[in-house]
């Protein structure tokens, strides 16, 4: 269910809770509040301002992830695959040791799928 924002029509007479703005949960098919479930004074929903999180990558994962697409275009895949196995590693990137498994094998390399029992 959304969260809606809401502030007195007329802050200077609102309540505590209605003063500064508050917010409210209801369903998308409910009428917006007309009156402060506090002090019942007018209400008007407001725009609530979007907060995301933006994540920055780190200028090494910037500066692997250019040079291993480079490697991909030339298509050097070993170097590619090399690059982006020992990043994956340091990183935990499970997407990144993907990438490194594809590359390996447009490299020509071969994967055995069965463990090796010989003893």
């Amino acid at each position: 269910m959304p969260i809606y924002e809401y502030q007195a029509e007329i802050p200077e007479k609102g309540c505590k809770v209605c003063r500064e703005s508050f917010e409210y949960i209801q369903g998308v098919d409910e009428k917006p509040l007309s009156h402060c479930p506090n002090c019942s004074k007018r209400v008007k929903r407001i725009i609530s301002w979007c907060h995301a999180a933006v994540i920055d990558p780190s200028p090494e994962y910037t500066s692997t992830e250019r040079k291993i697409t480079e490697y991909e275009k030339a298509g050097l895949y070993s170097h590619a695959a090399e690059l982006a196995d020992k990043h994956s590693d340091k990183t935990k990137d499970k997407l990144l040791k993907e990438r490194a498994l594809e590359n390996y094998k447009k490299a020509g390399y071969k994967f055995d799928s069965t463990p090796n029992n010989d003893k």
